[in-house]
């Protein structure tokens, strides 16, 4: 069935996502731009990182549904609540680094970094099966 095969397509579209980002793009931004300039900059796409990241997990979702794959439905579910809650963790990341906690900065921004290496293992483990 051709859902069946849009399904790990989907899981490569995550993986591409997060290792595009994560490996190039905010290396690239940190290097060109330097740390007080790049801020700004990745203020403004990791909302749209999470977010895509959000919409790939819950297409997957429905398409998984529809076709009644238990363990596709649990990766995109993953996807889409780990995604989410990243996405909602921004403003108080971003707050906590403006207030010059770090300490709670780097558990928050620990912990988002942490939900995405799981997006990633889970969608490149759903490659594979």
């Amino acid at each position: 069935m051709m859902i069946n095969n849009i399904l790990p397509l989907l899981s490569g579209v995550a993986v591409g996502i997060i290792l595009f980002q994560t490996a190039v793009i905010a290396p690239t931004v940190f290097k060109g731009l330097g740390a007080d300039n790049a801020g700004p900059f990745l203020r403004k796409v990791f909302p749209k990182f999470f977010a895509i990241l959000m919409m790939v997990g819950i297409v997957k979702v429905i398409l998984a549904t529809a076709v009644a794959d238990v363990p596709e439905i649990w990766v995109a579910g993953s996807t889409f609540l780990l995604a989410g809650l990243s996405y909602r963790l921004i403003p108080k990341t971003n707050k906590a680094r403006d207030e010059g906690n770090e300490s709670v900065f780097k558990k928050l921004h620990f912990a988002s970094v942490l939900m995405t290496v799981i997006m990633l293992i889970i969608n490149a483990g759903s490659i594979a099966l």
